[in-house]
């Protein structure tokens, strides 16, 4: 392979640099603040648009690089001078670094002949000198300021623990100014709720007893007033309220799920059907902080001056929404601790019938080949009866609950007007004041009736966010801790590796040592269950080993970022894992802005033109769901080609050709054979035929390596049974 080939995956990334200068200039500031960080490790994850890094996405690029950035709009001379480094964003979508101002030489006392110091991300490593004028017409007006954050040490560990930290709460909390200004409309809402019945008391008071029509008209146009005020302030309030729920659900949804994408493997749950209900459990949080929940929650206090309102109308009448409210929150209370049991119980039985949907539409084939569908029905309807005798337990309390609440709304009525009447016969109130007490014990009561009824929800969801919490305190992988390589030669080193299965007993490899040098092509051989593919799983750092070390360039592998290791080994796994999508699509998993130049040489390569260059779809054909649009070797071909894409040095294949027929093989291998000169190649094989393509061997028995030479040797050794194991 000649320079140019092993350079491709170097030039590639450098050519991704340059189309995301936003992430170009973070890839030159890490470097700027002593920590360099690759530009796959900090957008690796992120929901690029079109590839690039968006202005939205720029402060989390910028975490994962141990930075923080916030974006603003200020004129280039009131750039603070103290504050550089900077990223100035400029008018046709490119962006620069701006890292000083410098005098210039012919005018150095004028501050206006100044020149700026900048660095384009197109070349990170070269200095530009450019005129104020000239940037000046190309600068956007906004700008990213950039700083490297600060990182205590273990000899000052934090004694306070706060809500800040949490990642539920902590987010709730980045919508506060949204909910004072939601605050400051509720104030207003209810002082006008209170105009209402004043108005009808003083109607009853003054107006009639006297005929005074003109103060009746004044009174009314004030009312209109007050109410297409109030009108507009709800509609505010609703919008506002929306707005906050819109802003956390997605900062909630979208970090949920990104905790789940870099989930260390070491972690993942047995069952992906009951995982992935216990992610759905989100829903029943977002239907608890729902614009609703927080109007009501909102509206509590303003009752209670309500209830003070009544107090000084119409004296001991405010006794009785104060005992309705006290009797409405003590029933809730009983109910909730009801409820809590079967919350339980019926999560349980969801995340089951969840699990049991899934792997069922997964295996629907071996389903049907069985005969298993009686079997599976059976299972199904026996979860679905359960859910649905949970359902009818928690609804009956939770009727119950609103039930009750209305009967005492509807009592406060008739207990106020009884009280009242005795209270009118002493002469302690007025006719007015006892209709305005009605009304005002209506308004009183209703924010409780819905806090009531929120506290027979909260038990759901406080088991979603306990399930939640969980999952976001699973171990990630954490780009912050690496060395970022942008290069490896290849060379590849096990010391005494042990490794066994999350929840397993029996090591997967046990005291595996072995080394290849950077360009050997070596092939790893064995029985079924001999530890061939968990090697591929710790060289993919999808796994930590539990003693021995694993060294890549000498490096131990823990050291380095697994986006930086994962982008430099072209690996096709042993079960082959398609999208819903086209075959391009599919090859470009990951980068999609890849050149067609490089998909059409990948494709070639692995076998895919085979078979894609007689249809008129092309690259475009839909695979479908799990690739079964494909044949089990078509499959294969479009998993190797995304493999290959990069062009990179180092290649792990395990069992590339399993699924193919002679012919596609044979092509395969001749592919192979030509670009694996330079490359360290490890194959993994049950096949014979593909062993031509290495020239060392290593047998894998029970965990252990038994045999390591070159293949000629290793494969007469097994011929002759001085060696016991087989492929």
């Amino acid at each position: 392979m000649n320079h140019n080939q092993s350079n491709l995956a170097q030039d590639l990334e450098q050519q991704i640099r340059h189309k995301d200068p936003l992430l170009g200039c973070l890839v030159f500031l890490s470097k700027f603040y002593g920590k360099p960080f690759s530009a796959d490790a900090m957008s690796s994850g992120l929901p690029l648009e079109n590839g690039k890094l968006t202005p939205e996405l720029m402060p989390r690029a910028a975490l994962r690089g141990g930075m923080e950035s916030k974006l603003e709009k200020k004129a280039l001379a009131e750039l603070p001078k103290l504050l550089l480094p900077c990223v100035l964003l400029l008018k046709d979508g490119r962006a620069c670094v701006l890292l000083s101002y410098v005098k210039d030489e012919d005018e150095p006392s004028n501050p206006a002949k100044e020149k700026l110091q900048i660095v384009w991300p197109e070349l990170p490593s070269s200095h530009d000198i450019i005129d104020k004028e000239v940037l000046e017409q190309e600068y956007s007006g906004y700008c990213f300021y950039v700083r490297k954050r600060y990182r205590f040490d273990e000899r000052s560990k934090q004694t306070l623990k706060t809500t800040n930290e949490h990642w539920f709460w902590s987010t709730l909390r980045r919508s506060t100014p949204i909910y004072k200004d939601v605050l400051l409309a509720v104030l207003f809402i209810n002082l006008f709720a209170v105009a209402s019945p004043l108005f009808v008391m003083n109607v009853y008071d003054r107006v009639v007893p006297n005929q005074a029509l003109d103060t009746l008209w004044v009174l009314a146009i004030g009312m209109f007033i007050l109410l297409l005020f109030d009108f507009v302030l709800k509609e505010v309030r609703a919008h506002l309220l929306e707005i906050a729920a819109k802003k956390s659900d997605l900062l909630l949804s979208s970090r949920i799920f990104e905790k789940v994408l870099n989930l260390n493997l070491s972690y993942k749950p047995a069952s992906v059907g009951a995982f992935a209900k216990q992610v759905q459990e989100f829903e029943s949080i977002r239907e608890f902080i729902t614009s609703a929940t927080i109007a009501a929650i909102l509206d509590v206090p303003f009752s209670l001056i309500f209830m003070i309102i009544i107090a000084i109308v119409a004296g001991p009448l405010a006794w009785v929404p104060v005992f309705l409210v006290i009797l409405m929150l003590i029933f809730s209370f009983w109910m909730k601790n009801k409820i809590k049991f079967e919350v339980e119980q019926g999560s349980r039985y969801s995340v089951q019938k969840n699990a049991h949907l899934v792997e069922s539409l997964q295996g629907v084939e071996t389903i049907k080949q069985t005969g298993a569908e009686s079997q599976f029905q059976s299972k199904w309807e026996q979860l679905v009866g359960h859910i649905a005798n949970w359902n009818i337990k928690v609804k009956k309390y939770a009727t119950s609950v609103g039930t009750f609440n209305s009967l005492l709304t509807q009592a406060s009525t008739v207990f106020i007007v009884i009280l009242g009447v005795y209270q009118i016969s002493e002469g302690n109130i007025s006719m007015g004041a006892l209709i305005a007490a009605v009304m005002l014990s209506g308004r009183a009561l209703a924010p409780f009736s819905q806090v009531a009824l929120l506290i027979t929800r909260y038990n759901q969801a406080k088991s979603a966010l306990v399930t939640l919490d969980e999952i976001m305190k699973l171990p990630a992988e954490n780009m912050d801790r690496y060395l970022h390589r942008n290069h490896f030669d290849g060379d590849i080193t096990f010391d005494n590796v042990t490794f066994a299965y999350p929840n397993t007993e029996v090591p997967a490899i046990a005291n595996v040592s072995f080394s290849i040098k950077a360009g050997e092509k070596v092939a790893i051989i064995g029985r079924i269950g001999a530890g061939k593919t968990s090697i591929e799983k710790l060289l993919m750092n999808f796994y930590q080993p539990n003693e021995g070390a694993i060294r890549v360039d000498g490096i131990d592998i823990k050291q380095i970022s697994p986006a930086d290791l994962r982008q430099k080994i072209g690996c096709l796994a042993q079960d082959v894992n398609l999208f819903y999508g086209s075959i391009r699509d599919n090859i470009t998993l990951g980068v999609p802005h890849v050149d067609d130049e490089h998909i059409m040489r990948a494709a070639k390569v692995a076998g895919v033109s085979q078979f894609t260059d007689g249809s008129p779809e092309g690259l475009d054909k839909q695979v479908g769901e799990r690739g079964q649009n494909l044949s089990g070797g078509q499959r294969q071909a479009v998993a190797l080609a995304r493999a290959l894409l990069f062009n990179p040095p180092m290649l792990i294949l395990d069992e590339p050709t399993s699924n193919m027929d002679n012919y596609s093989e044979a092509q395969v291998k001749k592919q192979l054979a030509a670009i694996t000169k330079s490359k360290t190649f490890l194959l993994i094989t049950h096949k014979a035929s593909m062993l031509s393509l290495v020239d060392r061997v290593l047998v894998m028995e029970k965990g252990r390596l038994v045999a390591d030479g070159p293949t000629d040797k290793v494969l007469a050794a097994l011929k002759s049974g001085q060696i016991k194991a087989s492929l």
